[in-house]
C-alpha cells in the first residue's frame, strides 16, 4: 500500500465524503438503516484499498470490490427504476474489469523473468521500462530494431494490453460511447449513491490511466494519442448538448459529468506539462462540485420528490439561503474565474493548444465552457428565478442547520481559490509593511548619525581641497623653475655666442665667472644682476667693437671690486682646470 500525488488529493476527498454522505442521508434514509451505512463503509473502503494500492492484483480486487456496494445502494435504496440502473451499472463495469484483468495476467507474464514473476507495482514497472525504452526506439526507426523477448512481446501484445486496460478504465470514467449507464446510475440512485459516485468512483477511470494504463505501455499510449483526444472532445460536446436537451435535472447533472469528465481524459492525451496539471486538477474540481450540485438538489428533492425543471420555479423567493448555495457551486460547474473549476479547465485548453494535437480538437473543447454556462445558467434561471408557479414551492423550508452544515464545506472548498488568493494578497501586504517599517527605522538611525557624518564629509572634503591646492602649488613650482631653467640656459646661450663674436677676454671671463657662480653658489640674484651687466656690456662691444677695450679700461676704477671679483674667479677656473 502506498499513496503518491494523483491519490492523496483523491484520498482526502473520500476522507471527507465519508461523514458528509452520512448527513446529506440523516432523514432521506428511513428503511434498513444499519445496512445502508455499512454499504457505505465497506464502499469508501474499497475506494480507499483502489487509490493506494502498490499491487496490481490487490487493485484489481479493490476496483471489482467497489460494484458491489454501490450495486446494493442503487437497486436497494434507489427511485422508481432502481433495478434497471443497478444492473446496467454492473455488467458495464464488470465487462471492463474483465478484459483488465486478462491484460494483467500477460503483463504478470512479461514484465519478469520466469520464478521472479511478481504484481508488484514497482517490479512490474521496472521490468517493463527496459522494453518499453526499446520498443519506443523500434517504432522512432532511428537505430535498427532489435528487440529483446520482453521487447518483442510487449511491441507484439502491448497496443492490446492497453486497449484493454483503456477500455476498463474508460467504463469507468465513463468516456463516450461507453457512457450510457451514468445517466440511469445518477437518476435511480439516492442522494448517498449519487455523490459518491461522482465525486469519487467515476475518478477511478481517470486514476487508472494515470496509474497504470500509460505508465506501464508509454509506446501504445502514444500510439491512440488522438483517438482519445478526439472521444474525449465528442463527450465534451456531445455531453454539454445533451444537458440542453434533458428536462430532468438529476439527469443534467449526469450529463454534465460525462462533458467535465472529458476535460481530464483530452488533459491526459495531450500529454503536456499544463494539460496533465489541468487534468488533476479537474478530477478533484469534479468532484467537489459536482458532488455538491448532486447533494443540494438531493435536499430540493427530498422535499418536493420530482426531478423534472418545469416542477420548479422562483424557488429564491422562498428559499435564498439553499439559492445562494446552489448559485456558487453552479458557478464553480461553468469555470468561472475565482472558483476551483476554472483552474483545470483553463490549464488543459492551454496544454491542449500547446500540444502537438489538431488545433481543431482545441477549439471544440473550448465550445464546451460555452455549451456548459448555457445549460447551468438556463436550468438556474428556470427553477430559482421568476414567479413561483406552483402552490407546492410556496411552502418550501429553507436549509437547516444540519443541511448547511453539510452543504458549507463544499462552498468553502470552490472558494478557495479566493480564499488562496486573498491569502496570498494579505501576505504580500505584510510583507510590504514589514519592509516599511524595516525602511523607518533605517532611515531614523541615518538621521540620528547624520551629524557626525555631515562633519566628517566636511573635513575630508577640506582636506581633499587643501590636498588639490597643495598639489597646484606644486605645479606652478615646478613650472616657474622649469621656465627659470630654460631662461637662464638662453642667457647663458647668448653670452657665449656674444664673446665669441667680440673676441674680449674680459667678457668671456665674465660669463663664465656668472656660470661658476650659478652652478656653485646658486645665488639667484647675483647670477641675475651679473647677466644683466654683462649682456649692456654686450651690447655696447657690438655697436663700438674698436673702442671696446678702451672702455672697459676707462670704466675700471668703477668696477674695481667686480674686476677683482671677477679676477680672483678666473684664477680658480684656471687652477681647475689645471688639476683636471
Amino acid at each position: 500500500m502506498g499513496i503518491d500525488g494523483i491519490a492523496a488529493s483523491l484520498v482526502l476527498l473520500t476522507g471527507l465524503l465519508g461523514p458528509l454522505v452520512v448527513l446529506a442521508s440523516w432523514s432521506f434514509v428511513q428503511d434498513k438503516v444499519k445496512e445502508f451505512h455499512l454499504a457505505l463503509l465497506v464502499l469508501q473502503t474499497a475506494m480507499m484499498g483502489a487509490l493506494c494500492s502498490l499491487d496490481l492484483l490487490l487493485f484489481y480486487i479493490f476496483f471489482e470490490a467497489m460494484l458491489i456496494p454501490m450495486y446494493l445502494l442503487i437497486g436497494v435504496w434507489g427511485s422508481e427504476e432502481r433495478q434497471m440502473a443497478a444492473m446496467k451499472f454492473f455488467l458495464y463495469t464488470l465487462v471492463g474489469s474483465l478484459l483488465m484483468l486478462v491484460a494483467l495476467l500477460g503483463v504478470y507474464f512479461i514484465a519478469t523473468p520466469a520464478g521472479a514473476h511478481t504484481f508488484d507495482y514497482a517490479g512490474v514497472y521496472n521490468g517493463l521500462l527496459g522494453a518499453a525504452r526499446e520498443v519506443s526506439m523500434c517504432h522512432g526507426g532511428a537505430t535498427p530494431c532489435s528487440p529483446g523477448p520482453a521487447a518483442l512481446a510487449l511491441l507484439r501484445y502491448g497496443p492490446w494490453m492497453f486497449a484493454a486496460f483503456a477500455l476498463a478504465f474508460a467504463i469507468k470514467v465513463p468516456m463516450w460511447p461507453l457512457h450510457t449507464w451514468l445517466p440511469d446510475a445518477h437518476t435511480q440512485a439516492p442522494v448517498a449513491g449519487s455523490m459518491i459516485l461522482a465525486a469519487v468512483m467515476l475518478k477511478m477511470g481517470t486514476f487508472g490511466f494515470w496509474r497504470f494504463a500509460v505508465p506501464l505501455f508509454p509506446a501504445a499510449a502514444q500510439q491512440f494519442q488522438v483517438p482519445l483526444a478526439i472521444l474525449a472532445v465528442i463527450g465534451i460536446v456531445y455531453g454539454a448538448l445533451m444537458c440542453l436537451a434533458q428536462r430532468d435535472i438529476k439527469r443534467l447533472i449526469a450529463y454534465s459529468s460525462v462533458s467535465h469528465l472529458g476535460y481530464c481524459m483530452l488533459g491526459l492525451a495531450a500529454m503536456t506539462p499544463e494539460a496533465a496539471t489541468g487534468s488533476a486538477y479537474q478530477m478533484l474540481n469534479h468532484g467537489v462540485s459536482t458532488g455538491a450540485l448532486f447533494l443540494l438538489f438531493g435536499m430540493l428533492y427530498e422535499r418536493r420528490h420530482v426531478r423534472n425543471i418545469s416542477d420548479y420555479g422562483g424557488i429564491a423567493k422562498v428559499m435564498p439561503v439553499f439559492t445562494a448555495f446552489f448559485v456558487i457551486i453552479t458557478f464553480s460547474s461553468v469555470a468561472v474565474p475565482g472558483t476551483n473549476g476554472f483552474i483545470g479547465e483553463f490549464l488543459v485548453l492551454l496544454g491542449t493548444f500547446n500540444s502537438g494535437l489538431p488545433l481543431w480538437l482545441g477549439v471544440l473543447a473550448s465550445l464546451g465552457v460555452v455549451l456548459g454556462a448555457a445549460y447551468m445558467l438556463l436550468m438556474v434561471q428556470k427553477v430559482f428565478f421568476g414567479t413561483v408557479t406552483r402552490k407546492e414551492n410556496q411552502n418550501l423550508q429553507d436549509l437547516n442547520l444540519r443541511e448547511i452544515a453539510t452543504a458549507l464545506p463544499f462552498v468553502v472548498l470552490v472558494l478557495q481559490v479566493l480564499v488562496l488568493f486573498a491569502r496570498h494578497r494579505a501576505e504580500e501586504h505584510l510583507l510590504h509593511h514589514q519592509q516599511h517599517v524595516r525602511g523607518a527605522e533605517h532611515h531614523a538611525e541615518r538621521r540620528e548619525n547624520s551629524e557626525p557624518q555631515r562633519q566628517a564629509r566636511v573635513e575630508g572634503a577640506e582636506q581633499h581641497q587643501e590636498l588639490a591646492d597643495e598639489a597646484v602649488r606644486a605645479r606652478h613650482r615646478d613650472r616657474r623653475e622649469r621656465d627659470d631653467d630654460e631662461e637662464r640656459g638662453e642667457h647663458r646661450h647668448h653670452l657665449r655666442d656674444a664673446a665669441v663674436v667680440a673676441d674680449v677676454p674680459h667678457v668671456a671671463a665674465l660669463v663664465e665667472h656668472a656660470e661658476q657662480q650659478e652652478e656653485r653658489a646658486g645665488r639667484h640674484a647675483v647670477v641675475q644682476h651679473l647677466v644683466r651687466r654683462a649682456r649692456r656690456r654686450l651690447g655696447r662691444h657690438r655697436r663700438e667693437p674698436e673702442h671696446a677695450v678702451a672702455q672697459v679700461a676707462h670704466r675700471r676704477v668703477r668696477d674695481e671690486p667686480l674686476d677683482v671679483a671677477l679676477r680672483e674667479a678666473h684664477q680658480r677656473a684656471v687652477h681647475d682646470a689645471d688639476d683636471r
